[in-house]
């Protein structure tokens, strides 16, 4: 697998990925990163709280995005400089989540690629907003 370049990419390009999460994914991610918070894998603790039942992990949805630049735009070979984000709304388990990529800047000269990073639900309401830059792959010389 090979990513793009920083010429080959343009001011527009998109591209996304959708998952619906599992109680699985909400388990696992607790598991992997150690982040028990209740309000991710308590039923009874997260049905007393704002949002009503268990809401997963911010940062899982960012890892949305992160598969969406990672593999896609500018993909394989590209490395992650920055992410700035804003959580507007739970992400409960069910939802099917859309990562959306779409190129917004970039800067020849300094090989980087500013993109604007959001998620959506299934009801096409914005669960979190935000920027990334990347670093594409370097040209390839002969």
């Amino acid at each position: 697998m090979v990513g793009k370049t920083v010429t080959q990419i343009s001011v527009g390009d998109s591209a996304s990925f959708s998952k619906t999460i599992s109680e699985s994914d909400v388990y696992s991610f607790a598991g992997v990163t150690g982040d028990m918070n209740p309000v991710h894998i308590n039923v009874e603790y997260a049905g007393g709280t704002v949002f009503g039942k268990r809401i997963a992990h911010g940062i899982l949805a960012i890892g949305f995005i992160s598969n969406v630049l990672g593999t896609q735009l500018p993909g394989p070979g590209s490395i992650y400089v920055e992410q700035n984000c804003k959580f507007l709304k739970p992400v409960f388990i069910g939802d099917t989540i859309t990562a959306i990529v779409t190129v917004i800047e970039k800067d020849e000269d300094k090989n980087r690629v500013r993109l604007r990073t959001y998620c959506v639900n299934q009801r096409k309401e914005i669960t979190l907003d935000g920027e990334a830059l990347m670093m594409p792959q370097k040209e390839k010389k002969n």
